[in-house]
């Protein structure tokens, strides 16, 4: 039992410190130098609310802040009042400003604070680079994560020989890391990125044999990983998203045997094998996405008892999912997707209530994926399989082999429009686009209600402490879009994704279309506020090919707020689109928080480069042109009973014609073959069972189109008298008009107006007897 004059000394310890004073007595203030310090300091980064009519020691005059309730905002001095006599004095040894709007250069006074062990300046915009005059301060700890500081690595850092934690994470830092740098030897965490760092890693880097925490994401970096990072063996956490190295991950990775946190995708360079990870008992997270890696997935992957996040997505991996992976029923995500895969897909991943994503792969074995009723479509072996998770769903799983087109041919679609992330919205012209508002999951694939589109998505925002991610977001306060348009809408939401987000045009008619992408930066701003110094980068793919790397919409639309639209030319030969948008470790990660990056889409339009042919319903035409023509169309079936009688009679069909009252002309034989160049074949313009058609040209210049009925169908004067008496009888602004016809000897022939595209062929009375 701790005694009771123990516990009464711990609580005024935590409350001293808690007021910014530490073995102070009431009699003691801060040392007057380092007052006039703060004051400089105060005045070239603007930070107006410190009252120095209060001693910055005291806990008063908002020397210490505690009305901030997350860790990214702090404002808060801590002292130190132990000093004994003749420094009896207190002194500076912690500042935290963060997220406090500070603007200007980095006052080089603070190299006047003597004592001072820690300095976070974290989320604000400060500019220039770190002051030659700080090369004599004791720093243990310093971080300018989020900053606008620019230049090459200061090297007057690396003189700073006490730092244990150095953060320089999203800033503008350019060039190669010094060698400079070996002189950290008790560097513990040395955060690097998203700046835009060049060159190899020097060698030197591998003698920070204290490293516990390297970050070195979104840089420019060149050549391979080195071989040297197996000299950090107290390492805990590596992070190497989209820094620009190459593949292949060296075998010395196997020495680290103390990683919980290992992070590494998009290695250029050739393809390699699996890493020797047999190791690491420790790793709670293991990414290794798009790094090239071929082959089978070790067992032991599935062996690693403390495993929580698994991505292997986007690589070359073959064979079959170990049987090992039933072991991991602790995990929290698993993602497969976009691999080689091969075999079935383990019933266990349905039985697990995680986020499971094993989509893009070549499951061949039909009978491992379960029956779950519309989510289900497995109609054959094809390569393509989806297997998603969606916890707002109480984890139902879907799995999906192919996206098959379940309308008919007269249901095909020409226009799609989508709004994503948001409800439905009437644009200008009457465009209706669509609802995305509904599914909010982790892995999830969705189908709309009329089963003309879907959207797939892939991953979980990491390390932002919320286990709710939200996969919509919407902003109204910053749309630089005139909120009386109708379009205005479309931007007020968008739909946003961890890694991999993919739409699908569903049940598209075949052909050539014009494919419209609608961004607007609605997170990230332009102005000084925390929000501006975010970065986004993705890559956007169109039926699977690269068609623009690291877009920025911010960049694109020359500013945040502002709609921009991205247009690319389609051809859809199997009645089915597909855009997908992939984050490849590119942009910031942890600003304004952690967890704000991946791809960010508003809607989507999608319209043909053609006129989409017209199909008619009958029974509607009917109703609609009236009694009139059904009376004609009852004679017509009475004059066709007639006909089929007397099909042998030669004179038959010209007296039955003669007969009718057409409203037609006719055509002599000699006109026709004038017409048509003596029914040329290079005329011929389609061929069915009654005949042929031909393109012909009348002497003043009208094109018509000849229907030569073939003298040796049986149904050949039945099909002459039915499209004749029916199109005469039915004459509308929406039908194909009849010119006339020609009956000499044996020939039948009908001449109608001639339709650009083949459409004659998909005019209603071509169709009447389908």
């Amino acid at each position: 039992m701790i005694p009771l004059h123990r516990i009464y000394f711990i609580i005024v310890l935590f409350t001293l410190i808690l007021h910014g004073r530490i073995g102070s007595s009431d009699n003691t203030k801060l040392h007057e130098a380092e007052v006039r310090a703060l004051k400089e300091i105060g005045k070239k980064i603007g930070k107006k609310d410190w009252n120095f009519n209060k001693d910055p020691c005291s806990g008063e005059g908002n020397w210490v802040d505690t009305s901030f309730t997350t860790k990214e905002f702090e404002s808060n001095i801590t002292c130190d009042c132990s000093y004994p006599p003749p420094n009896s004095s207190c002194h500076v040894i912690r500042i935290a400003l963060k997220s406090q709007n500070l603007s200007g250069i980095v006052p080089p006074e603070f190299s006047k604070l003597r004592h001072l062990k820690v300095l976070d300046l974290s989320r604000n915009s400060l500019t220039g680079t770190i002051p030659k005059e700080w090369a004599s301060m004791r720093l243990e700890d310093l971080s300018f994560m989020g900053n606008r500081l620019s230049g090459p690595f200061p090297k007057v850092l690396t003189r700073l020989t006490t730092l244990r934690n150095l953060s320089l994470e999203g800033n503008q830092f350019s060039g190669p890391i010094p060698p400079e740098i070996a002189k950290l030897t008790h560097l513990e965490k040395l955060h690097l990125p998203s700046n835009a760092f060049t060159g190899p890693l020097t060698e030197k880097l591998g003698l920070l044999k204290n490293i516990t925490d390297m970050r070195l994401s979104d840089n420019n970096f060149t050549g391979p990983v080195p071989n040297f990072i197996g000299n950090w063996t107290r390492i805990v956490k590596l992070q190497m998203h989209g820094c620009g190295l190459d593949g292949p991950i060296p075998s010395s990775i196997s020495t680290l045997t103390s990683l919980s946190d290992l992070r590494i995708s998009d290695l250029g360079g050739k393809p390699s094998s699996f890493p020797p990870l047999s190791n690491l008992k420790s790793i709670k997270s293991l990414i290794l996405r798009r790094c090239n890696l071929n082959g089978p997935i070790p067992k032991y992957i599935g062996d690693m008892d403390k495993l929580k996040t698994l991505d292997l997505s986007f690589n070359l991996l073959s064979g079959e999912i170990p049987s090992s992976f039933e072991n991991m029923k602790k995990a929290d995500f698993i993602y497969l997707t976009g691999n080689k895969l091969t075999g079935g897909v383990p019933k266990y991943f349905v039985e697990i209530n995680k986020n499971v994503d094993v989509s893009y792969n070549n499951f061949t074995d039909e009978s491992s994926i379960p029956n779950n009723g519309e989510c289900n479509r497995v109609t054959s072996n094809l390569v393509e399989s989806f297997a998603t998770r969606n916890k707002s769903q109480k984890g139902s799983t879907c799995f999906l082999q192919r996206i098959p087109c379940v309308h008919p041919k007269k249901d095909h679609i020409y226009k799609l429009y989508i709004n994503c992330g948001g409800g439905e919205v009437k644009v200008d012209k009457g465009k209706i686009y669509q609802a995305d508002d509904e599914p909010k999951g982790a892995s999830m694939f969705f189908t709309s209600a009329d089963k003309h589109w879907a959207l797939s998505s892939t991953g979980n925002f990491m390390d932002n402490d919320d286990d709710a991610d939200d996969y919509t977001v919407q902003n109204t306060s910053r749309l630089s879009v005139n909120s009386s348009s109708l379009s205005f809408g479309l931007y007020r939401t968008a739909r946003v994704s961890p890694l991999s987000l993919t739409y699908y045009g569903l049940c598209l008619g075949n052909g050539n279309y014009t494919v419209n992408l609608h961004f607007a930066e609605i997170i990230f701003t332009d102005d000084n506020t925390l929000y501006s110094l975010g970065k986004r980068l993705f890559d956007i793919y169109v039926q699977d090919q690269l068609v623009m790397k690291n877009f920025n919409i911010q960049e694109a639309a020359r500013g945040s707020g502002k709609p921009v639209t991205k247009s690319f030319l389609v051809n859809v030969t199997d009645h089915t689109l597909k855009i997908g948008l992939r984050w490849a470790g590119k942009g910031t990660t942890g600003i304004p928080i952690r967890g704000v990056y991946g791809p960010m889409i508003s809607a989507i339009s999608v319209e043909p480069n053609f006129k989409p042919p017209v199909y008619y319903d009958v029974k509607a035409i009917i109703i609609k042109v009236g009694l009139p023509v059904a009376a004609a169309t009852l004679l017509l079936f009475i004059i066709v009973g007639v006909l089929w009688k007397k099909r042998h009679d030669k004179n038959a069909i010209d007296k039955e014609l003669r007969g009718l009252d057409l409203q037609t002309g006719t055509f002599t034989l000699r006109q026709i073959k004038a017409a048509t160049d003596n029914f040329d074949v290079t005329k011929k313009i389609g061929e069915g069972g009654f005949g042929s058609v031909y393109k012909g040209e009348l002497p003043e210049g009208k094109l018509i189109a000849v229907k030569q009925l073939s003298a040796k169908s049986r149904q050949g004067n039945r099909e002459f008298v039915n499209e004749i008496g029916m199109i005469s009888a039915l004459q509308h602004p929406n039908l194909v008009k009849l010119y006339g016809c020609c009956v000499e000897g044996n020939q039948l022939i009908l001449v109608y107006e001639y339709l650009e595209n083949n459409c004659l062929s998909r005019a209603l009375f071509g169709m009447f007897f389908f």
